[in-house]
């Protein structure tokens, strides 16, 4: 392919962005190893066991795994040796004042300043605040006189969508300051080009701030379609039309215009709130910014809310069946997941939970532990037998697709409260289950 030159690259962190970027560069044809400090998790990967659940990611991994293109170790500094490209693919987590955890990056920018020993192009690929790049290229500068340049190369993965998101993107985003930095990036991703157009080369600071605008624009969509949606319900309109009549305005668009119980994972809560304490660090009240944190999270407790006016107020002693604790489907990720606001609500109020979900069990027993009042399905219709209500927090498609006669036999009361508007309100009304979700209307059974 032209322009494509193979590279020897490293990605340091084996995360959720790590692992799929290192695993389609190797799919591509680059060599690549893959660095991570946790000794169990690489001893688990090196025997081809992914640590998370992505759909396709698995089989790839383990095919470039036996194609010896991909390799998996702690040791940094032999995998920074005769390497072209260096990622920064490390965590970078809320603190409590909204910032951005930079530890993690920084600690690392400063030990490979003191393993460097060629020219090196070091590329942030983690979600980092704008002037990230200037304090890697500070700690770099003070252990090393090699060449290097430090890029930003921020991520736009979809969880569940990774690996095609990652070998077929609409966009790369490229910030460096020098002209052979930018050559490097597009010979390494000339395989994922089908035009120049989609590598936006930009500074550093430019590509920093590209991603948190990103999905804060995304999550402003969330929220604001979660407000009509709140109005639908006063006024007795429908969002599902309103979404259909507005979504094929492509000044609009059709994504991200879903009407639900709020957004979670690992990047819209966190980018959200760091673009935030970035503008007020600079004295900017950025006041869009602050009501789309609001309304996510009243969103979240929509159907407690919804529930406990159906039980007129009184939650003590009922069994409530939980569908979904995955923020999305097609992943195994929890975090800030709705249903994780949701289950201490009705444990709080007396209720008990039984929940399921395809992939997301054990990382929610790692967050909760033995709680009392909550326990955990091995299938759908066995988290409803004898339950008072259920509530569906996320829209696998297992959900979609099953079978109402058998799901109404199996509650104790055919009351459903739908968080991801999968059913159809008059489908359900007329096989007699109170049904109740998100911005449209219901009728109560006869």
């Amino acid at each position: 392919m032209q322009g494509f030159v193979k590279q020897r690259v490293t990605v340091i962190g084996t995360g959720y962005v790590g692992l799929v970027t290192g695993t389609c560069l190797s799919h591509i044809g680059h060599t690549v190893v893959c660095v991570d400090i946790d000794e169990a998790k690489v001893a688990r990967m090196q025997r081809g066991k992914v640590p998370i659940y992505e759909p396709g990611l698995d089989e790839m991994f383990q095919a470039e795994l036996q194609s010896g293109r991909l390799t998996i170790t702690t040791d940094l500094a032999a995998a920074v040796t005769n390497t072209n490209i260096i990622f920064l693919a490390l965590p970078t987590p809320q603190g409590a004042d909204g910032a951005a955890d930079l530890s993690a990056v920084l600690s690392v920018a400063d030990t490979l300043g003191q393993l460097l020993t060629g020219p090196a192009v070091v590329v942030t690929k983690s979600t980092v605040p704008v002037g990230t790049g200037d304090k890697i290229r500070e700690k770099l500068a003070a252990h090393t006189s090699v060449e290097f340049d430090v890029v930003s190369n921020p991520e736009f993965l979809r969880e569940g969508h990774a690996v095609a998101d990652c070998l077929h993107p609409d966009r790369i985003v490229v910030g460096a300051s020098k002209p052979e930095s930018f050559e490097r990036m597009r010979q390494l991703y000339a395989p994922y080009l089908q035009s120049t157009e989609q590598m936006v080369e930009t500074d550093v600071r430019s590509s920093e701030l590209t991603k948190y605008a990103a999905n804060s624009f995304l999550a402003m969509k969330v929220s604001f379609i979660n407000e009509i949606a709140n109005l639908c319900e006063k006024v007795g309109a429908d969002v599902e039309s309103v979404r259909r009549g507005i979504g094929p305005d492509e000044r609009i668009g059709r994504q991200f215009l879903q009407a639900g119980i709020g957004y979670g994972g690992s990047c819209f809560p966190k980018d959200v709130e760091a673009l935030l304490y970035t503008a007020t660090e600079n004295a900017y009240d950025f006041k869009l910014l602050k009501s789309i944190v609001t309304v996510n999270q009243t969103q979240k407790s929509r159907l407690f809310e919804k529930a406990l006016e159906y039980f007129n107020g009184e939650l003590t002693g009922k069994k409530i069946a939980m569908w979904g604790l995955a923020f999305k489907p097609d992943t195994d990720d929890v975090r800030e997941s709705p249903a994780f606001h949701t289950i201490p609500k009705l444990l709080e109020a007396g209720a008990s939970v039984i929940a399921y979900d395809p992939h997301a069990i054990a990382n929610t027993k790692k967050y909760f532990g033995e709680k009392p009042g909550l326990d955990y399905a091995t299938d759908p219709m066995e988290a409803c037998r004898g339950a008072d209500a259920l509530f569906i927090v996320t829209e696998w498609q297992e959900f979609r697709d099953t079978d109402l006669g058998a799901l109404k036999q199996t509650l104790a009361a055919p009351v459903i409260f739908d968080g991801r508007n999968i059913f159809e309100p008059a489908d359900m009304e007329s096989r007699g289950f109170h049904y109740e979700s998100i911005g449209r209307p219901h009728a109560d059974l006869p």
